[in-house]
């Protein structure tokens, strides 16, 4: 048995290596039980982060590792909205909860921890604007800065209009040193079109100009 766990020790370091945070269900796909990995944990060679969730005792936790939790666990989520916000520096707001987006068939997560709030798309409100980032090994699917302005307009009455409103100030204001801003009044109206809010959107933008 040692020699057995000895060898699964390896491969289970290896794996988070690679991914940073890894469930007890994929690990059992490569052959390492729940009893394995629960020994590996109380070794204290590996680190259980939560229900089902396993990382390296030495990885670094990053402001941003509830969401690589959630991305984890719910494989489809797109995060959006204040979470998105923070991602981006963009609010000086803290959500309690990891906002995520989902399609509208797709079934209700129950996550003990992290909370989350869920909101629902289909099609190019969805799939638009959304970028893969690496959060602590774990690929984190997130929408882009314009798509990100243009869905807070579009749940305004959720996440309120002086929030959207900061958004697409903070989104547009010009860095000091690069002269740059974080998107382009064109990539928003992109956007906007796509969520439907260009309309709305309008006298926001043109008061800015």
């Amino acid at each position: 048995m040692r020699c057995v766990l000895e060898s699964n020790r390896i491969s289970v370091q290896e794996i988070l290596s690679q991914r940073g945070i890894v469930r007890a269900r994929d690990f059992a796909s490569q052959g390492i039980s729940r009893q394995q990995l629960k020994r590996l944990a109380d070794s204290g060679a590996i680190e259980r982060l939560g229900r089902g969730l396993y990382g390296l005792p030495q990885a670094e936790i990053t402001r941003n590792h509830t969401l690589a939790e959630v991305c984890v666990r719910v494989t489809h989520a797109v995060v959006c909205l204040s979470s998105a916000l923070q991602f981006y520096n963009l609010t000086t707001q803290s959500p309690a909860e990891v906002w995520i987006m989902l399609d509208k068939h797709a079934r209700v997560p129950k996550l003990e921890y992290p909370p989350l709030r869920t909101f629902w798309a289909s099609g190019e409100t969805l799939t638009a604007g959304v970028e893969e980032h690496n959060v602590e090994g774990v690929v984190v699917r997130v929408t882009n800065i314009p798509k990100t302005v243009a869905d807070c307009f579009r749940f305004r009455n959720k996440i309120g209009l002086d929030v959207a409103i900061e958004a697409l100030k903070e989104s547009l204001r010009r860095d000091p040193i690069s002269g740059r801003s974080a998107t382009t009044r064109e990539e928003i109206r992109r956007y906007a079109r796509i969520c439907h809010v260009e309309r709305i959107m309008q006298p926001y933008l043109e008061a800015l100009s």
